[in-house]
């Protein structure tokens, strides 16, 4: 499996992320642990969970993701193969949020212990905090870092001259500089990373974890009609999706996925794959044909014929 080095963090990691928001919420633990062994045993090994999934499932508190994932590692005895990568800030509760440099140490010894691990590969701010000074956030990742409890920092849900300003006091004060950013991005959502974060990232040499790379579903193709929309849960938040730009691009999936033998979702993955910018596009899966379904994609290898009717179909 190829290997791709996420920003200057020295992590390995290849080309597709597993998604661990499902785990403790659509899946329990027994079947996240088939899928974790599934993905990992595939060549994959970059996981992806924060310290609050799955708080917004009713009766969970968040961490319910991180308990699985450790429960995991340490029955397969696998620490050295993955690499973990979790978050901080997000609101779990209206006292428990933001990037302060108390809260991210109170809040990263929970999620080493719910991981049972003694270390995080790459810990993330989960969503900006312009309240905290980015000097504070930063100096409690060095002390962290310098204590061996982190290996590397990332940000996700921050514009771009916030990650700009964020970068620069790094820079200035001889700090942690952030490695990795966590966007939306996917065919359907482009405008907002391409136009001011991708180039900054390829700039600065940062790596792309993009989130939502299957736009919700709507690019597996499932939902090609308002009628479609009950096939699912999520199957309301495709809505916005049905519009002539979007069939365009399911239009466009369809005649690429019948060249290469595939399926619409595996074509979208391999786009994502293919950008310059991106690391590893992340993905969740709750079944076993679904897992087995994503991870083809990084065996697909789309032409520039390929790669520009997919950019045509999708500009916006």
């Amino acid at each position: 499996m190829e290997k791709r080095t996420l920003g200057k963090s020295g992590l390995e990691v290849a080309p597709l992320a597993f998604g661990g928001n499902v785990f403790g919420w659509t899946i329990d633990e027994k079947t996240s642990f088939q899928l974790l062994d599934a993905f990992t045993d595939a060549g994959f090994n970059l996981i992806d969970t924060a310290d609050g999934y799955s708080v917004w499932v009713p009766g969970n508190t968040g961490g319910e993701s991180e308990t699985i994932i450790g429960n995991w590692l340490k029955s397969r005895g696998n620490r050295d193969k993955v690499v973990i990568a979790t978050k901080v800030g997000w609101e779990i509760a209206p006292d428990k949020k933001g990037l302060t440099r108390d809260y991210i140490f109170e809040r990263v010894e929970e999620s080493l212990r719910r991981l049972q691990t003694d270390y995080i590969d790459l810990y993330q701010s989960h969503v900006d905090d312009a309240s905290t000074p980015f000097e504070e956030t930063l100096e409690a990742y060095d002390r962290l870092i310098k204590a061996g409890k982190v290996r590397a920092i990332g940000a996700s849900n921050i514009k771009a001259d916030r990650l700009k300003a964020a970068l620069e006091t790094s820079k200035q004060h001889n700090l942690p500089i952030y490695q990795s950013l966590q966007p939306e991005y996917n065919l359907y959502s482009r405008q907002e990373f391409e136009a001011d974060l991708e180039p900054l990232c390829l700039q600065e040499g940062i790596g792309v974890i993009s989130y939502y790379a299957l736009a919700s579903g709507f690019l597996t193709g499932k939902y090609r009609s308002e009628d479609d929309l009950n096939k699912s849960p999520r199957g309301g938040g495709v809505k916005r999706f049905l519009n002539e730009r979007g069939f365009s691009i399911l239009s466009a999936l369809d005649e690429i996925a019948a060249r290469h033998n595939a399926n619409p979702a595996q074509v979208s993955l391999a786009w994502l794959m293919a950008r310059p910018s991106i690391t590893a596009p992340i993905a969740s899966a709750t079944s076993l044909e679904q897992l087995h379904d994503l991870t083809k994609a990084a065996q697909i290898t789309l032409s520039q014929e390929d790669i520009s009717l997919l950019d045509k179909a999708s500009a916006y």
